[in-house]
């Protein structure tokens, strides 16, 4: 199984002391099936660029998480599966943040498993795969 990493899932590692349950879990995925999205990065920038440690945060960017991970593209496909999940939720009444779509039509395009400790606003999508590790992780704590 691949996996989409979520923004707080990659943040977590950045941590002075992240989750020993998830690192230990994270140690086990090869790296060939590791990925995260355009859009995941976009806020990572955005939250860099808006710290007050934003050097910090640009080079943990630059040199920890680029590298050790993949990134996949919001293309026209990823598009046209974030319209279907976007119909569907308002249809059912309900919304998401756009950016929380378009991770999750990364991750049902491409057939992976999401990462991410926030399952409440993820679980809402019909067809997500969903891992719990991280939000397990923090349970335990």
């Amino acid at each position: 199984m691949a996996y989409l990493f979520d923004t707080d899932a990659i943040s977590e590692l950045l941590r002075p002391r992240p989750l020993s349950i998830y690192v230990a879990w994270l140690s086990t995925i090869p790296r060939e099936e590791q990925y995260t999205s355009a859009v995941v990065i976009g806020e990572l920038y955005k939250y860099a660029y808006r710290s007050q440690a934003q050097q910090h945060h640009l080079t943990n960017i630059e040199r920890r998480i680029l590298p050790a991970i993949s990134a996949l593209p919001y293309d026209e496909a990823t598009a046209k599966e974030f319209g279907k999940i976007r119909a569907r939720l308002e249809e059912a009444g309900t919304t998401l943040p756009d950016a929380d779509l378009q991770i999750a039509a990364t991750a049902i395009y491409h057939g992976l498993e999401l990462i991410s400790g926030n399952l409440l606003h993820f679980s809402r999508i019909r067809g997500l795969k969903i891992n719990t590790i991280l939000a397990d992780a923090r349970s335990d704590q």
